[in-house]
């Protein structure tokens, strides 16, 4: 389904609030009360949880009524669709009536889609729907046109143009000639990205998946690249981007633009003249168009000459395409071929992302000429692209309307969900646009007699302003440096009110957007405020620091119900006339009612609670841990906060320790037989917790979470006392000095939980691998989902550093520095940009990667004044945009001045020390990469940069193409659809694959409804359901969804993101389970590539992936290559797993195959020896391992000896031996896919021949669903399934036993 927010009604507020049990976040403990109702929603859970479930509903939902059977239908109808699709005759001018399939949900509007897409109807933009001789409205729902039915015959009626529709034509024909080119991708617009997963594997794996099995054993070349075998060091960037066959574009026209004629004159419109086109086509004839409301047709102008009469032929044609058609054959064959190309892509290389992603390289393209972009430049393009009555969009009015949607059953929320989602995206993408455009000087200040630091802008509808300590608001928190940080925390906070979702509670839309060393805050905009002085509007918090502070009651009681969630404590502080006013949230935060009567709350910096590690306090003394580790350290800022995630580890560690205590002390009452047992009413204990003195109150031990020591779940509040070191800042009534100790003793306790048990259990979970971090990107991740900031990464490498399983954590190391060494070089490169002129961007840059990167020891700055000279230059211009300064201090920067600078930067910011003075030395030092510097750095700070001169040791400014905005916003969440993927992990997780198939394709749908087709959580739905059904058996069904799977990632993450890497060996792994050999090690080497430039070498996941490879090449028969993969694989494992790891053994086990297949006898036995002693003191002798290996031994001894005995049967009789020829066996197609699903973590669970049929049965019946809907190229959105008929006996039977087998290792992704 297709929504437009602006159809959406809007809506009243809705009145119940959001079950209890989804928490901040989805962070709430799954109760019981959860799963049943997720398996309600699937249809298939046993009568009595039916009933159970209905019982707890209903009081949510304010005690409405039981509702009529009819009502419960229409509920779950956006769920279950597949019994009411059906198929309507369309028939349109010119062609043959086709069939075409619908579902009653769809608005008419999605059919006006389907056929601007297909090849034969799209050319047509400007037309309705007929049934009957009625013309159908264009939003109304199908299952609301009377008589349409199976069958109904759709006439399609050309409708006369308006200016609007006549552009849009135009648009819509530009769009379709260029739909090939890749040059939006690469420039990043229109929500354009890269994909290039068709060039390995030419075209569509579907098909090709088909072949017969005899052609097995086709001879294909495998020979890898130079640059991708092991121990290669050159790295080169070409083939990142290969060229696609496709993007040689054919040539249709040379020129489609809008003419110099337009606007019509007074009587041309009066005859019906929109506007007028002018035309070079490829046969290089210039022609004039008129498009008038009945069509397009030649008229008689000429460049210079203005004559509106129709031109001979007379043609006149509904659609430009057509007329065209008519007068440039050339036009006629291109188009046509150009149609049938972009309908053979997948959907997925063309559907839009939600969010715009660039790509930091990009070939050195022509600029070719496009008159919707030239047009598109030059108008703010709100006039018509966002289709709406009534021009520029209300975001704040869009962004709370959809919140406001109610939310009671599974489709509102769905509803609510998507239309939240859709707003902001497309408010993402608007703000971006507008940032760029107001660092680019293309925006009116609102307050331009102010100097440009102060400067605050509005553009759309949307506030924007600079981050910049504009009136000494943070000075006393580290003035700029604090104003830049502050956006960043305050979008956090944000975030994390989203996520709690309170009614009635409002919060800004806002995005941070960081573009040419400037950072700019998008917000929406509170109407009313911009007519009222600050002072009046707020009505809660503070707005100086905590002088004067007020409160209102309806905000407390808002706020209230954020306390539990967020872990903030209600609490009393001093305003400026010492009288206590109580808060519940930190001071700063602030209360203003909208002219629309909605609670709007903003500056959220605070959200969280004070990292004490980095707040040095008088008087305060931390624990014994933070003491040793260095701390307290003074930071830049004091706005340093701990993360979300940190707090919620922190409570859920404590409340453990308060269970074990709680436990304890029962247990010594029972031992004691104390007589007095009434303390327990609650099964709260009087006793004291471990650290905090409090005694429990009574109540507490009844509240799940919070219920540890000193209502632990309120860790958070403080901010003030401590950042305030000389007592201005916020004051706490006398009353309260005891709650004050306790909380500050928390806050201590927290900043020493970060050292003592995060970054610890960090380093362990790298040892054991259970995180594999590739790149700076994923390496953050893993640390912010341990609660850990990025401030605290100098700490983690001295803990690598220190840890006895060093060499083990090699990678983690070599990562860390990399984004040590880049991040501290992107907080130079902030403020040297600030000090560059437009016009000199590229050569700034450009020097920049050179005194980072290359080994130039003093390369030259190009000045750009050499260019042109003009006669004079004045410069006392006062208000300048921001990026105007007119200095060149940035062309004397030296290589040696910016190392020592990042240097310098890592010891301040990260407290570590580098060794190095030089990007070689850095190089060599921490065995780094230079490409992987320059990835790090370009996608850090928006550089786009040209591979194509790859050959030169420098960079020159030609190189530098483009730079791109960092953005940084809300991630609206689909929390239905992701309860139903954690329950169906779970369910595979216990070894019930099938109804894990089923929730998580449950869990598709609802993704695919909420987000549309493109999305990362998406991503890791297809990789898994691909799993699932290469367990199964069903290789085709796994092919086709981790087709999507790697489709997407490219698109939606990058295409040489870690994630990406990872979905390419999936598939190439399906790929030879259905023997696509070729395919599969295409995508391999493709993997390898990108590994190697995101990394290098020596990464333990680079040992999966040799072999891999070498397995595939075994297979092929190309032994000696395979070696070298193979050996450098069993390197790499014995390196990070240790000699004596189980991986290593099976490894040894791998080369020894491959030596056998080339009677190599001695290097085999050799081989499968250390891999027999390994698996002998791991497992022990009886174990099948052990035992398979000890065979294995016996039989390469009967070959080797076979072997000996021929040779001296040579020796001794000479040539004319009668020898019996020697077996060599290439190795079967099933032992090497064995092999291969054994190194890649996948074991089958015997099912039952019954099990399999159902199964099959329901994968062929959800196919055809899927057919229905990709008919209608709706992204190919698979739809819902019925409830499963209950198995027969046998089926359960399999299924038990399916538990009783080890669990389910096979989720590694």
């Amino acid at each position: 389904m297709v929504i437009k927010t602006d159809e959406l009604p809007a809506a009243a507020p809705a009145d119940s609030s959001r079950e209890p049990n989804s928490q901040a976040g989805g962070k709430g403990r799954p109760g019981a009360a959860e799963l049943p109702s997720v398996m309600l929603l699937n249809g298939d859970c046993p009568e009595s949880l039916k009933k159970e479930e209905r019982a707890t509903e209903l009081p949510r939902e304010n005690g409405l009524d039981d509702t009529e059977p009819g009502e419960e239908t229409t509920g779950q109808e956006v769920i279950v669709i597949q019994d009411t699709g059906f198929s309507v005759k369309i028939l349109a001018p010119g062609i043959e009536p086709f069939s075409l399939q619908v579902s009653p949900q769809e608005m008419v509007q999605e059919i006006h889609q389907v056929l601007m897409d297909r090849e034969d109807t799209c050319h047509r933009t400007c037309f309705s729907l007929h049934l009957d001789g009625n013309m159908l409205d264009h939003f109304s729902e199908l299952r609301s046109v009377e008589g349409l039915q199976e069958g109904s015959m759709l006439r399609v009626v050309e409708e006369p143009y308006t200016v609007r529709e006549a552009r849009i034509h135009v648009r819509h024909v530009r769009d379709l000639l260029k739909s090939l080119d890749p040059s939006d991708a690469f420039n990043g617009v229109d929500c354009n990205s890269l994909s290039f997963l068709s060039v390995f594997t030419d075209g569509d794996l579907g098909d090709s998946g088909k072949r017969k099995k005899g052609l097995e054993m086709d001879p294909i070349d495998c020979t890898p690249p130079e640059y991708i075998l092991p121990g290669s060091r050159e790295r080169p960037l070409c083939p990142l981007q290969p060229q696609n066959r496709d993007w040689k574009p054919l040539q249709c026209l040379k020129v489609l633009t809008m003419s110099g004629w337009n606007p019509p004159p007074g009587n041309r419109k009066m005859h019906g003249d929109l506007m007028y086109l002018f035309v070079i086509t490829a046969e290089d004839r210039q022609v004039s168009i008129t498009a008038s409301t009945r069509g397009f047709y030649l008229n008689q102008s000429t460049a210079y000459h203005f004559n509106p009469k129709p031109a001979s032929p007379r043609f006149l044609s509904h659609s430009l395409v057509e007329l065209l058609n008519q007068i440039s054959p050339t036009f006629k064959k291109n188009f046509a071929v150009l149609q049938k190309k972009r309908v053979q892509r997948h959907p997925f290389e063309r559907i839009a992302t939600p969010f715009q992603v660039y790509s930091w390289t990009a070939p050195q393209a022509e600029h070719a000429m496009d008159c919707v972009r030239a047009e598109d430049a030059y108008t703010s393009r709100l006039g018509y692209e966002e289709h709406i009555p009534g021009q520029t969009r209300d975001w704040n009015e869009e962004l709370q309307t959809t919140r406001e949607l109610p939310r009671k059953n599974l489709p509102e929320r769905l509803l609510r969900e998507r239309a939240i989602f859709k707003v902001h995206s497309d408010f993402t993408a608007a703000a971006t646009r507008g940032a760029m455009a107001v660092i680019d000087g293309n925006v009116m200040a609102i307050n331009p007699s102010e100097e440009t630091k102060m400067q605050m802008f509005i553009w759309n509808n949307i506030f924007f302003s600079l981050g910049f300590d504009v009136r000494d608001h943070y000075k006393d928190f580290g003035g700029d440096v604090a104003a830049y940080v502050a956006p960043a925390n305050d979008l956090n906070g944000v975030r994390t009110y989203n996520a709690v979702d309170v009614e009635g509670l409002y919060t800004l839309g806002t995005v941070v957007v960081d573009y040419r060393g400037y950072r700019v805050t998008a917000q929406s905009i509170i109407p009313g405020i911009l007519e009222r002085d600050q002072e009046q509007s707020v009505i809660y918090g503070s707005i100086d620091f905590g002088k004067t502070v007020v409160s209102h009651p309806r905000y407390l009681e808002l706020l209230e119900r954020t306390s539990r969630p967020l872990k903030i404590l209600r609490h009393r502080v001093l305003n400026d006339r010492d009288e206590e006013v109580e808060l519940c949230s930190s001071v700063e935060c602030k209360g203003i009612i909208g002219n629309d009567g909605r609670h709007y709350i903003l500056d959220l910096l605070r959200t969280f609670p004070p990292d004490l590690n980095f707040l040095p306090v008088s008087g305060e003394r931390l624990p014994e841990e933070c003491i040793r580790a260095g701390f307290p350290r003074t930071h830049r800022h004091k706005l340093c906060c701990l993360r979300q995630e940190l707090v919620d580890a922190f409570v859920e560690h404590r409340y453990l320790l308060f269970m074990k205590l709680a436990a304890l002390q029962l247990m010594q009452q029972k031992a004691s037989k104390i007589e007095n047992l009434t303390t327990l009413e609650n099964g709260s204990l009087p006793s004291s917790e471990s650290k905090s003195e409090d005694p429990l109150g009574s109540e507490a031990g009844s509240e799940e979470e919070g219920s540890s020591a000193s209502g632990l779940a309120k860790v958070k509040e403080l901010a003030e006392t401590i950042a305030s070191d000389d007592g201005t800042g916020v004051r706490f009534p006398e009353s309260c000095q005891e709650e004050v100790r306790d909380q500050k003793q928390l806050l201590k306790d927290a900043a020493a939980f970060l050292l003592s048990c995060q970054i610890p259990g960090l380093v362990k979970d790298c040892t054991d691998h259970v995180v594999l971090p590739m790149d700076g990107a994923t390496l953050s991740e893993v640390m912010r989902q341990r609660g850990i900031n990025m401030r605290y990464l100098g700490k983690v490498l001295d803990l690598v550093l220190r840890s006895p399983a060093r060499d083990q954590l090699d990678h983690i190391y070599k990562i860390g520095i990399g984004e040590l060494i880049t991040r501290s070089a992107k907080h130079i490169f902030k403020t040297y940009l600030q000090g560059v002129e437009l016009s000199g961007l590229s050569a700034a840059i450009s020097h920049f990667l050179n005194c980072f990167l290359s080994s130039y020891p003093n390369p030259v700055a190009h000045l750009p004044a050499d260019e042109l000279v003009s006669k004079k230059r004045n410069r006392k211009r006062r208000n300048r945009p921001p990026g105007a300064a007119d200095n060149t201090a940035w062309a004397v920067m030296t290589p040696q001045e910016l190392w020592k600078n990042i240097c310098q930067e890592a010891k301040n910011y990260f407290d570590f020390s580098l060794e190095c003075e030089t990007v070689d030395q850095a190089v060599e030092t921490y065995g780094l990469q230079k490409i992987t510097l320059l990835r790090e750095i370009s996608l850090k700070t928006g550089i786009q940069y040209s591979f194509d001169n790859r050959h030169k040791p420098a960079f020159t400014e030609e190189d530098v193409l483009n730079i791109f905005p960092v953005v940084k916003h809300v991630n609206p969440k689909a929390s239905d659809a992701f309860h139903f993927f954690q329950s169906g992990q779970a369910k595979v997780q216990q070894g019930f694959l099938k109804e894990g198939c089923e929730l998580i394709n449950e869990a598709l749908n609802l993704f695919n409804n909420v987000y549309g087709a493109m999305h990362v959580e998406i991503c890791a739905c297809l990789r898994l359901l691909a799993r699932l059904h290469y367990i199964m058996g069903d290789y085709a069904e796994a092919l086709s969804n981790q087709q999507k799977a790697v489709l997407m990632s490219e698109r939606v993450m990058g295409i040489e993101h870690p994630n990406t890497i990872q979905e390419y060996m999936h598939l190439a792994l399906y790929c030879f389970a259905s023997s696509q050999l070729s395919t599969a090690l295409s995508l391999l080497y493709r993997a390898r590539y990108l590994t190697l430039l995101v990394f290098g070498e020596d990464h333990p996941e680079m040992a999966l992936l040799d072999n891999n490879i070498g397995l595939v090449l075994h297979g092929v028969m190309e032994y000696d290559l395979s070696l070298r993969f193979l050996e450098n694989a069993l390197a790499v494992s014995t390196k990070y797993h240790g000699p004596k790891s189980l991986k290593v053994a099976l490894s040894h086990h791998l080369v020894a195959r491959v030596y056998e297949s080339k009677a190599e006898f001695r290097s085999a036995l050799q081989h499968e020896k250390e891999g027999y002693t390994i698996y002998k003191t791991q497992l022990g002798e009886d174990h099948e391992k052990t035992k398979e290996s000890s065979e294995y031994l016996k039989c390469l001894t009967q070959q080797a000896v076979a072997l000996q005995r021929t040779m001296n049967e040579i020796y001794r009789n000479g040539s004319s031996a009668n020898i019996p020829p020697l077996k060599f066996t290439a190795p079967s197609m099933a032992s090497v896919l064995e092999q291969l699903n054994v190194i890649n973590g996948i074991l089958f669970i015997p099912l039952s021949q019954k099990d399999l049929e159902n199964l099959k049965a329901e994968v062929a019946r959800r196919h055809q669903l899927q057919e229905a809907s990709k008919n209608k190229d709706k992204a190919e959105e698979p739809m819902a399934t019925e409830p499963e008929p209950a198995g027969a006996p046998d089926d359960v039977a399999s299924q038990s036993q399916a538990a009783k087998d080890p669990p389910f290792p096979s989720l590694q992704g």
